[in-house]
C-alpha cells in the first residue's frame, strides 16, 4: 500500500498560500494571527471535503479523523503555525501527511476498529514560549501561565486568543486522558543537515532536546553618541556584544556537542543612530538533551550575564518564558517505525532530534513516536526550506505503516 504524493504535493501547495509573502517568499502564520486562523478554517474543510468529523478546541487543536473517539484512538500531527519567513514543510507536512494516510486507508478499504485521527497543534513554534497546542492536549497548562504568558512584542497570548474568538481559559478543557490514546506519530522534516549530508532517507527519532527560552533586559543609558565619552557610558549594546562573545566559552566549559545557545531577536532602545542604547532587549534560546546540562548551561548564562552588566555598569534582568525538559521518544514505537523502513527497503538512522516538537508533550499520555525526512541543506525556519517529494513520499509511507501497524 502506497500514499498518492501527488495528492499531498498539491495540498501542501495549497496550504502553502496563506501566510505567503511574495517580498521575501517566506510563510508568515504566527500563532493566533489572521493567516494561522485562516489555514485552520483551510484544514476544516479540506478534511470535511474528504468526508471526516473535524472539530477544534478551546486551545485552538484543529482535529480530523475516522472512526468514533469512543475508543482508543491512534493519532497523528503536527502543526501548521509558522515562524516569521518560515518554510512550507515545517510542520504542514505531518498534518498534511495525515489527511493523506487516511485518504489511503479508506481508498484500500482498510476497515479497523481503532479511530484514525489527525491533529494541527495550535502555537507549536512558541511565539508565546511555549508548544500550546501539545501543552493543552497533554494536560499541561495552567490559568497562570495562560493569563501571564505574552510574546517577545509584548502582546499577551489572551489578547492574541481572545482577537481571534477564542477564551485563554477554555485550553484547559482541551486535555486528553491517557486512556483515549493508542499512540501518537509525528513525520517531520529533520531540520538540520545528518539525513541529507549521509545521503539518508529517513530518520528513526530516539528522543528530542529539551529547550529554554529567556527574554532578557539589559538596562544603561541612553547617551549622545557625540559627547558621551567612552569610557563614561553605560552602553547596553556593549553588553549584549560581550555576552555573545560568551556563547562558545559557556558551551565549551558547560555543555556538550549537542548544546545549542541562540540570540535570536533583538531591539535596542531608543534606536536613534546618533544616540547610545540605553537598553538591549533580546532573547536566549538554549537546547540540550540532558536536563541537567540544560540548567547548567542557563546557569553560566546567567552568571555571564551578570559579570557583563557590572563591567558596562548595567542592570541585568531576564525573564524565562519556557523550559521544556528533554523527552525520549517511546521506544516501543520508535521500534515499530525502524521495523516498517526496513520492510520498505529505505535507507535510515536512529537519531535525536535537536529541535523541539509536539511529539514531546504527547509522550506524556501515550506512547509517541517521530519520523524525519532530510531537509535539503539542513535548512528550517528560512524561504529556501525544502526537502524532495520523493523523500516526503517515503516518509509519508512510514506514517502509513506505522499507523497500520498499531491498529490492532
Amino acid at each position: 500500500m502506497q500514499v498518492n504524493c501527488e495528492r499531498l504535493k498539491a495540498n501542501l501547495i495549497e496550504l502553502s498560500k496563506i501566510g505567503y509573502n511574495e517580498d521575501d517568499r517566506g510563510i508568515y502564520r504566527p500563532g493566533y494571527s489572521d493567516a494561522d486562523m485562516e489555514s485552520r478554517k483551510w484544514l476544516q474543510e479540506k478534511a470535511k471535503d474528504a468526508g471526516y468529523d473535524t472539530y477544534m478546541d478551546g486551545a485552538g487543536n484543529v482535529f480530523f479523523g475516522r472512526g468514533e473517539l469512543t475508543k482508543p484512538a491512534v493519532l497523528m500531527g503536527s502543526h501548521i503555525d509558522s515562524v516569521p519567513a518560515g518554510g512550507i514543510f515545517d510542520g504542514s507536512l505531518g498534518v498534511l501527511a495525515a489527511l493523506e494516510v487516511m485518504q489511503t486507508l479508506d481508498e484500500n478499504q482498510v476497515v479497523t476498529e481503532t479511530p484514525v485521527w489527525g491533529v494541527a497543534t495550535a502555537e507549536e513554534e512558541g511565539r508565546f514560549g511555549g508548544m500550546l497546542g501539545a501543552q493543552a492536549i497533554s494536560g499541561k497548562l495552567n490559568p497562570d501561565w495562560l493569563m501571564s504568558a505574552h510574546d517577545a512584542d509584548g502582546v499577551y497570548l489572551k489578547d492574541a486568543m481572545a482577537a481571534q474568538g477564542l477564551n485563554a481559559m477554555d485550553a484547559l478543557d482541551a486535555a486528553w486522558r491517557p486512556e483515549q490514546l493508542k499512540a501518537y506519530l509525528e513525520l517531520h522534516i529533520e531540520q538540520g543537515p545528518v539525513l541529507f549530508q549521509e545521503n539518508l532517507q529517513i530518520g528513526v527519532v530516539e528522543g528530542i532536546s529539551g529547550v529554554f527560552k529567556w527574554i532578557v533586559h539589559l538596562k544603561g543609558k541612553a547617551d549622545h553618541a557625540g559627547t558621551a565619552p567612552m569610557d563614561m557610558r553605560s552602553d547596553a549594546f556593549m553588553g549584549l556584544a560581550d555576552f555573545a562573545h560568551e556563547i562558545e566559552r559557556i558551551i565549551a566549559e558547560n555543555g556538550t556537542d549537542k548544546t545549542r545557545i541562540t540570540v535570536g531577536k533583538v531591539e535596542l532602545k531608543p534606536g536613534n543612530p546618533h544616540t547610545v542604547p540605553g537598553e538591549a532587549i533580546f532573547t536566549i534560546v538554549g537546547r540540550d538533551m540532558d536536563e541537567d546540562v540544560m540548567k547548567e548551561v542557563a546557569n553560566a548564562c546567567r552568571k555571564a550575564l551578570s559579570a557583563i552588566a557590572r563591567k558596562h555598569r548595567l542592570m541585568f534582568e531576564y525573564e524565562q518564558a519556557s523550559w521544556l525538559a528533554p523527552k525520549p521518544c517511546s521506544k516501543k514505537l520508535t521500534k515499530v517505525i525502524e521495523e516498517q523502513v526496513k520492510a520498505l527497503g529505505y535507507s535510515y538512522q536512529r537519531m535525536p532530534s535537536g529541535a523541539g516538537h509536539d511529539t514531546q508533550f504527547l509522550s506524556e499520555i501515550t506512547d509517541a513516536g517521530l519520523i524525519f525526512i532530510p531537509s535539503v541543506g539542513g535548512v528550517s525556519h528560512a524561504p529556501d526550506e525544502w526537502s524532495h517529494w520523493h523523500d516526503i513520499e517515503a516518509g509519508t509511507n512510514v506514517l502509513l505503516h506505522s499507523v497500520m501497524a498499531n491498529l490492532t
